[in-house]
C-alpha cells in the first residue's frame, strides 16, 4: 500500500507575494515582529505565507483559461500550500524559484504588516535512498553511510541553520518531516532497496528532528502515510512502534515531535459520509471485507487518524500530539460523487462502489489520479480544539504532477503513473493505475490538465468571487432529535442526518447552551449526568469548512434514578491491568473496564496500588492522578456508559526502576 510524493522542479516564473488568507479560527493579535513563543497549536491564530511561486504557477494557469473556470482556479492561489525543500539545491534556489531564505525574508515582510504570526510551512524530504518502493520521486542522495553524512552535513545543518536565524524567530515554521519514509520500514522490508534504506531513514528523521526541534519557533509533523497503507492492525501497531523506537533515540524524546500528518499528497478522502460502519453486513458479508478495503477497517483519514493516535499514545507518545490532514487532493466532488446512500446493492462490493466516494479502482493508485478534486480548504482546529486533528492543510500543491512513466522522451518515470500501466494489491488482484490519460507530465512539473480537473471537482466547490467562494453554504438542522436511552448518568440520544448530510463533516451535541461533544455519526451518549434529573438537548451540523448549522429541535430526557434499592437493577464493574510494551526504563498499559452489573454504567472509576517504583506519565481515555503508589482513573465524558457486559479500555504510561511489578488487585466502582 505505497504512495509517493514527487520532486518539485516546478518553471513557472516567481511573482510578488499576494496577500494571504487567514486560516479560521483566527485568536489572538500578537505582535509579529515580537518573538513567537513554542505554542501548542502553531496553526490557531496564525495568518498563513502563501508561496510565491506556486501562487505565478496558478495565476498564468487560471489566466489562460479564462471564463468561470478562471475565475474558480485563481481562488486557489489564496490558499497556503507548503514549500518543498525536496533536494539540496532548493535550499539556495535558482532563477526561477526562491531558496530557503528568500521564501522566509518574504514571510518576515508580510509578518511586518500582520496583527497575528505569520506561518510557514516547510517539507523535508531528502533522506538518503528516497521512496526506495517506487521510482517517480527517487532522491539524489544514496542509501550509504556516505550518503547519510552529505544528508546531515549538506542538508539539514544548511536547513537548520538558516531556520535558526534570530531574523525569522517571530515566524511559525511547521515542518512535515520525510513523506513516505518511516513506513517502508514497516511494509516494505521485502523489497530489498527499502531494507537497505531503513537504517539510514531511521537515523536520517532522527538527526533532523534532533537539529529542527531545538529551534524554538520550529514545529516538527512526522509522516504517517495514509489510512490505505497502515490502517490494518497489522500495520498500525508496528508503525507506531517503529516511530516511537526512533523518536526515543532523539535527544529531547517524545518532546521532539508536535505531531504527525496523514494523507500527504494522497487521495483517500478525510470521512466517507455513506461508510461509517466497517461492520455492516451486507450479502452476509463485513463492509470491510470488500475487494476495495480487503479487511482494512480504516475507511478514511479521520478513523485512521483517531486510530492511530490511540496506537501512538499506547507506544509512549504524549496525549498532546496533534494530527494534520492532507487534503489537497481528496474532495472527490463532481458528478460521479454519491450525493445520499444508495442501500440498494446486496453485494458488498457493489454496495460500497455504489456509496464510496473515493473514486479510486484501487486505494494504492497514488499518480496524478484521474476524477479526484481539492478537498477541504486550509483550516485549524476543523472539529473543535478537544479533537485530536489540529488542522486541514495543503501540502501537496494542487496542479503539481506525482510523476511521468518510462516512454521514448522519458528515459526516467516510474510505471505506477502510466495510464495504460497496471498494478497489483499483492493479494492477487491487478487494477488499473487510474493515472490521467493523455499526458506524461515530469514530477513536480506543472500539469495543466490536471489543475484544471481538480478544480472542476472541488469538494465543497470553488466559487467565482472571493476567497473561498462555494464554503460559505451552512448544512440545514438535522432534523428527528430522539432520546433512545437513559441511566441514572447517561442520556443517549439519535437523529437524522441533515438532508445535505454529504457535506457534514461532523455534528455537535449542546446540553442546555454546553456544548456536550462533538461526533462524526448521528448518534451521541453523554455521561456523567446527575440521576432523576431533566436536560435539554439540541443538535448543530458543521461542515469541513467550518459552516455550522441552526440548531435542531430541542428534546429534554429525565435521567433513571440511581442504581440500589428502589433503583431497578444492579451496577458494578471490574478492571484488568496489561503491560503492552515495556522499555527497561518505562512501559504502557492497558486497563480494560468490564461492566459486571445488570444495568449500563453511568460512569466509572479504577483503583490500584502500584507495589513497585512505577510513576504515572500520562493516560489516554480516562483522567488518571497518582498519590503515592495509589492511582486513581475515572473515565472520560465519551466512554463512561457501558452496557451490561460490555467494556471498554483505557491506557497509561509509566517510568520506573527496579522491577515492573503488575498491581495485585485493581478496585473498580460503577454507578
Amino acid at each position: 500500500m505505497h504512495h509517493t510524493l514527487a520532486r518539485r522542479l516546478r518553471t513557472a516564473a516567481a511573482a510578488a507575494l499576494l496577500g494571504a488568507a487567514a486560516l479560521t479560527p483566527l485568536v489572538g493579535t500578537q505582535t509579529a515582529q515580537a518573538a513567537v513563543a513554542h505554542v501548542a497549536d502553531p496553526y490557531v491564530g496564525a495568518t498563513p505565507y502563501l508561496n510565491p511561486d506556486y501562487v505565478a504557477e496558478v495565476k498564468a494557469q487560471a489566466a489562460a483559461d479564462g471564463g468561470s473556470l478562471g475565475a474558480q482556479e485563481s481562488q486557489v492561489a489564496d490558499y497556503q500550500t507548503a514549500i518543498w525543500m525536496d533536494h539540496i539545491g532548493a535550499i539556495t534556489g535558482d532563477s526561477t524559484h526562491r531558496g530557503l531564505r528568500a521564501q522566509l525574508e518574504a514571510a518576515e515582510a508580510q509578518a511586518r504588516s500582520s496583527s497575528s504570526p505569520v506561518l510557514v510551512e516547510l517539507v523535508v524530504y531528502d533522506l538518503p535512498g528516497r521512496d526506495c518502493a517506487a521510482l517517480a520521486s527517487n532522491g539524489e542522495i544514496p542509501a550509504t553511510s556516505a550518503g547519510l553524512a552529505e544528508y546531515e552535513s549538506q542538508y539539514i545543518d544548511p536547513i537548520a541553520s538558516i531556520l535558526s536565524d534570530s531574523a525569522y524567530a517571530n515566524l511559525r515554521i511547521s515542518t512535515v518531516i520525510e513523506p513516505d519514509s518511516l513506513p517502508n520500514a514497516v511494509t516494505n522490508q521485502s523489497k530489498p532497496a527499502c531494507a537497505t534504506a531503513t537504517p539510514f531513514y531511521e537515523q536520517g528523521v532522527e538527526y533532523a528532528l534532533d537539529h529542527l526541534h531545538a529551534i524554538p519557533n520550529v514545529y516538527t509533523y512526522l509522516d504517517i502515510g495514509h489510512s490505505g497503507w497502515l490502517g490494518w492492525s497489522s500495520n498500525m501497531t508496528p508503525a507506531a512502534q517503529e516511530y516511537a523506537k526512533v523518536v526515543r533515540a532523539t535527544a529531547a524524546g517524545f518532546d521532539s515531535v508536535d505531531g504527525f500528518i496523514s494523507d500527504t499528497a494522497n487521495y483517500t478522502p478525510v470521512q466517507e459520509p455513506f461508510l461509517t460502519d466497517p461492520t455492516l453486513t451486507v450479502g452476509g458479508n463485513e463492509l470491510e471485507s470488500a475487494g476495495f478495503y480487503q479487511w482494512n477497517p480504516q475507511f478514511d483519514e479521520y478513523d485512521y487518524d483517531n486510530a492511530m493516535y490511540a496506537a501512538l499514545v499506547g507506544a509512549g507518545f504524549p496525549s498532546r500530539v496533534g494530527f494534520l490532514i492532507d487534503t489537497s487532493r481528496d474532495g472527490w466532488g463532481g458528478p460521479s460523487r454519491p450525493t445520499g446512500l444508495d442501500s440498494s446493492p446486496s453485494d458488498v462490493n457493489a454496495y460500497v462502489n455504489a456509496n464510496k466516494i473515493d473514486q479510486r479502482p484501487f486505494r494504492g493508485d497514488w499518480c496524478n489520479i484521474d476524477g479526484a478534486g481539492i478537498g477541504a480548504r486550509p483550516q485549524a482546529e476543523p472539529y473543535g480544539s478537544a479533537s485530536h486533528i489540529i488542522g486541514f492543510v495543503w501540502i501537496k500543491p494542487p496542479g503539481e504532477s506525482d510523476g511521468d512513466y518510462p516512454s521514448g522522451s522519458h528515459t526516467h518515470g516510474d510505471p505506477h503513473c502510466d495510464p495504460a500501466g497496471t498494478q497489483t494489491d499483492g493479494n492477487g488482484g491487478t487494477y488499473p493505475t487510474d493515472a490521467i490519460p493523455g499526458y506524461d507530465v515530469p514530477a513536480g512539473q506543472w500539469f495543466g490538465a490536471e489543475f484544471q480537473q481538480l478544480v472542476a471537482n472541488a469538494y465543497p466547490a470553488l466559487g467565482g468571487g472571493t476567497p473561498g467562494g462555494g464554503d460559505t453554504t451552512a448544512p440545514t438542522a438535522p432534523t428527528g432529535l430522539t432520546v433512545t436511552g437513559t441511566t441514572s448518568g447517561s442520556v443517549t440520544l439519535s437523529w437524522t442526518p441533515s438532508t445535505d448530510n454529504v457535506g457534514v463533516a461532523g455534528y455537535d451535541v449542546y446540553r442546555g447552551t454546553t456544548k456536550a461533544g462533538t461526533t462524526t455519526s448521528t448518534g451521541y451518549t453523554d455521561t456523567g449526568l446527575t440521576a432523576s434529573t431533566a436536560y435539554a438537548y439540541t443538535v448543530k451540523a458543521f461542515d469541513a469548512a467550518g459552516n455550522v448549522s441552526p440548531a435542531s429541535a430541542a428534546v429534554t430526557a429525565t435521567t433513571a434514578p440511581g442504581s440500589g434499592p428502589g433503583g431497578g437493577g444492579s451496577t458494578g464493574c471490574t478492571g484488568a491491568y496489561t503491560v503492552t510494551d515495556d522499555w527497561g526504563s518505562g512501559f504502557t498499559a492497558n486497563v480494560t473496564v468490564t461492566n459486571s452489573g445488570t444495568t449500563p454504567t453511568g460512569s466509572w472509576t479504577v483503583k490500584w496500588t502500584w507495589p513497585g517504583s512505577q510513576t504515572l506519565s500520562n493516560a489516554w481515555s480516562a483522567t488518571a492522578t497518582q498519590s503515592g503508589a495509589d492511582v486513581t482513573a475515572t473515565n472520560e465524558t465519551y466512554n463512561g456508559a457501558i452496557a451490561a457486559g460490555g467494556d471498554t479500555t483505557f491506557g497509561l504510561q509509566a517510568t520506573y526502576s527496579g522491577a515492573d511489578t503488575v498491581p495485585p488487585t485493581l478496585i473498580c466502582t460503577a454507578s
